[in-house]
Order: structure tokens, then sequence, then C-alpha cells
């Protein structure tokens, strides 16, 4: 129920026209082998671009691409040969659920073969070493001159997949491969009993590329109207050889949500109310298409209201709502929306492209509803809930629309950050 007060005439047949099956197609179509998983300066990042910028067109919206540039993306160009000798036989592990490349491992083509040893115990020349929990891979580096590489447990999902960054360290001096914590354990005590042998390569380079943000705009803001502008990030952390990651609800499940709300607001604001959007690249690199998108709002002194959404695949009792900048007003629409559409809200980090627009001084407020699968190739289709969508685009049409017509009348329970 909407707070009393609060004009919602027209809202309702708006939420009405949201529609989940569309929303399902556009994930469907941007987890889909052309697109490649969709990383950053990657041809199937490029095909992605491209089809948005058509869906934006097919819409009306006037459209524009806005390059930048991003340096030393890691990339794993060729599937990791990892096998390792307990005493006994020779076991095989498996890219993405056994073993995975670190994301500061240094490049190593070759295969290597040497002993089993525990950093910080023995010699550790010519060894692979295993780092003990506790030990941060810096002290390991300590015990590690003249190493054949590094081997860090990690646990893996539900899945049984170890998942993939693009943003973090810079290389490190010596390969390093990360293990699941049980066979971390099995080769950490194979290591200790002065047996086995592990042989493996860490194909990973690091590229220097080109990125680009989708943008389309319907109109204006004049006089005292309010700019509204959507955003979410297109890019994944892309295909690895032999591994699909179709990045389907991190994050295009955000984008159809984006998508199909703009195609509502676009003709049912206002006159005097501008709306944008803003399909941004770069994010799983550190956030830098919303980093240069709000940089460039500010040079040019607009102060949009931002409602940036990622991750809208799997609704688990609220949406996370995170404030940022002067966002006190949206923050409050928000909450309105919630009440109105039904969608239970709860304050909760987003760390995602709402944080630069919120540094940048801009009124920011992001939104997520849970992914099943995260950065693994269990990141399908099948797993995003269409339903969880739909709540998703409601509440962006009736938040977009509220803080399009009334001012805030009411406080949030939400949190706001001013």
């Amino acid at each position: 129920m909407t707070t009393p007060g609060v004009p919602v005439d027209g809202l309702d047949p708006l939420l009405a026209a949201v529609d989940g099956r569309r929303m399902a197609a556009t994930v469907a179509t941007l987890a889909g082998v052309p697109f490649a998983g969709r990383r950053v300066g990657t041809p199937g990042g490029a095909a992605a671009r491209a089809w948005l910028g058509q869906q934006l067109a097919d819409l009306d919206a006037t459209v524009d691409f806005a390059a930048f540039p991003v340096t030393a993306v890691p990339e794993v160009y060729a599937t990791p040969t990892v096998a390792w000798h307990d005493g006994v036989s020779v076991r095989h592990l498996e890219f993405g659920h056994d073993v995975a490349v670190h994301l500061e491992s240094a490049e190593q083509a070759l295969l290597l073969r040497g002993d089993l040893a525990v950093a910080g115990h023995g010699a550790p020349q010519g060894r692979w070493l295993l780092v003990p929990a506790g030990m941060s891979l810096f002290d390991a580096y300590g015990h590690a001159e003249r190493a054949a590489g590094l081997l860090i447990g990690r646990g893996v999902d539900a899945d049984g997949w170890q998942y993939t960054v693009l943003a973090g360290p810079n290389t490190g001096p010596l390969p390093v491969l990360t293990l699941d914590t049980a066979t971390h354990a099995a080769l950490q005590q194979a290591a200790e009993s002065g047996r086995g042998w592990l042989a493996g390569n860490a194909p990973i380079r690091r590229l220097d590329v080109r990125a680009a943000n989708v943008h389309g705009r319907w109109h204006a803001s004049t006089g005292d109207g309010v700019e509204l502008l959507l955003t979410a990030h297109y890019d994944g952390v892309g295909d690895h050889p032999g591994l699909r990651q179709p990045a389907a609800a991190d994050n295009g499940s955000g984008v159809a949500v984006v998508l199909e709300a703009a195609r509502i607001l676009a003709s049912a604001l206002p006159t005097g109310v501008g709306l944008s959007v803003a399909l941004l690249d770069g994010e799983e690199t550190g956030a830098l298409g919303s980093a240069q998108h709000a940089a460039h709002l500010r040079r040019d002194g607009a102060a949009p209201l931002v409602i940036n959404v990622d991750g809208a695949g799997l609704l688990r009792q609220a949406a996370a709502v995170e404030a940022g900048g002067p966002a006190h007003a949206l923050l409050a629409a928000l909450d309105q929306a919630g009440r109105h559409t039904g969608l239970p809200l709860v304050a909760g980090p987003v760390a995602s492209d709402n944080r630069r627009y919120a540094a940048a001084g801009l009124a920011a407020v992001g939104i997520g509803a849970g992914m099943a699968g995260y950065h693994s190739p269990a990141d399908t289709p099948d797993r995003v809930d269409t339903a969880t969508m739909t709540a998703l685009a409601r509440l962006v049409v009736a938040t977009g629309w509220l803080a399009a017509r009334t001012p805030a009348t009411v406080s949030s329970s939400i949190g706001d950050r001013r």
C-alpha cells in the first residue's frame, strides 16, 4: 500500500505493462554464445554493445557510444593443464572446479613439474609450494625464491565452481594456481609427508583494450523537471577456453530490467522530465565505465537521479538498496515505490556502478536482488527468475514515475548517505 497523500493515479497501468517474458528473452540473448560472456574489450563484448544500441534505437532513443581505455585486463587464453602425483597415481585436475589461475599469477605457458612442498618449510627451489591457510600471498612470496609456483586453497560455490574475477592485484613474480579446499588439503598432506609432485602451467596474460558505454536518451529535462538516469552494466567476466560463463544474472538481468523500465517510462513521464539510460562497460574491471560517465556528467554540470540495477536474478525475501550522494528524495521515492508494488526493501551493500555516481556527488541508488552462479558457468538464463526481474522492473518504473511527479513527502526507513 502506498503512503496516503502520495498521488498514484495512472501508475498501475504502467506497472501492468511490465513484460517478464520480454526480459527473459533479453537475458537469453545476452547470455548466448555469440556474446561469449561479454568480457570488456572482446569481440563478444562489442557484439553485445551493438545489439544493445539497436535495442535502444528501436525504443526511439537517441543512441551514442562513449569509448574509453582499459589496461591490463587478465585473460586465461588456454585451458591450464594441471596434474599431480600422490606417490601412488597421477591425478588430473579439472579447470574451473579443481583448479583455476589466480588473478595475481605470472604467465607461465609451459608445463612446469616440481616436487610438492609447504611454503616456509624446506628449500623452495624448483618446487610447487602449498600456501597454508592463514598465510598471506605476500608472506608466501617471501618463502618462494626460485620456486616453480604457489598453490592456494579456495572454496567453491554450491555448484562446485571457482569464481572468476577481473579486478584485483597486479601481476606477481610467480605462477599461482588456486585449488579447491579438498584438493589443496590432499596436496598439502602429500607435501608434508615428503612425497608427490605437480606439473602445471598458468596461461594468463594482461591485455590493454578499448571499452565503450552505450547511452540512450529520450528527452532532456527542462525547467524544474528532474533528470532520470537508469543504469546497468552489460559486461561479464567472459568465457574461458572450454568454459562458457554466460553472465545471465550478472548482469544480463539488470540490463533487461533497465531496458524494460525505460520502454515504459519513455512515453509516460510528464513534459520537462528527462530520461536517459547508460549501459555500462568495464564494471567487472573496477566499475570503469561508470567512473568515466560520472566524471563526464559532473564536467557538464548535470545532476541526474541515478537508479542502478545489478543482479536481478533471484529474490530472497527483500531487494537490497544502497544509497549514496544527496539521495534522500530519490530514496524516499524508492521507498514509496516499494510500498506500492509490494516489494520489500532492505538497506544492504550493492557494490556496483552506483558507487561511482555517488562518489561524484550525484544522487544514486543501487538495487540488487540476488543471483545464482556468481561469475561462473552456473550463471545461466534458466536460473534467472522472471518474477524477480518483473518485481524489480515494476519497482524502477514506480520509482521513476513518483520521482518525476511529486517531491518526496515521506521519510524512508531504508537508510541514506548524505
